[in-house]
């Protein structure tokens, strides 16, 4: 945990047989998922974008995850900081700098989740 930030906590679901096919394994989020804390790692904003209609105007501002590249983040997972659970929707990606080898942090997008 940063001296300043927020603890990140990486939530990965149990799996079980699918219903429709046994032989494929889906997610199982009845059962007590898997808790791992992401050492290092912080949630921040990302990026904002302006979408206007006739009757309105709005932000959204997008969150994503910075860790190690090495960190194990899977699709399908869920990321807890702050209280708030985002969701991860993409195959996170950690870019090399192709002249110096150079490998920053890895940005892993998140989607918010409620309910």
């Amino acid at each position: 945990m940063f001296a300043h930030g927020q603890a990140v906590m990486r939530r990965r679901a149990r799996q079980k047989p699918s219903t429709y096919s046994p032989q494929t394994l889906v997610p199982d989020w009845s059962q007590p998922p898997v808790d791992v804390p992401i050492e290092g790692g912080w949630v921040a904003s990302s990026s904002s974008a302006s979408a206007s209609d006739a009757t309105r105007t709005q932000i959204i501002t997008q969150k994503s995850l910075y860790c190690d590249p090495g960190i194990d983040v899977q699709p399908g997972d869920r990321i807890v900081s702050a209280g708030v659970t985002y969701e991860v929707e993409t195959v996170p990606q950690a870019d090399r700098n192709p002249f110096t080898g150079w490998q920053p942090v890895q940005e892993i997008p998140l989607k918010e989740v409620r309910g």
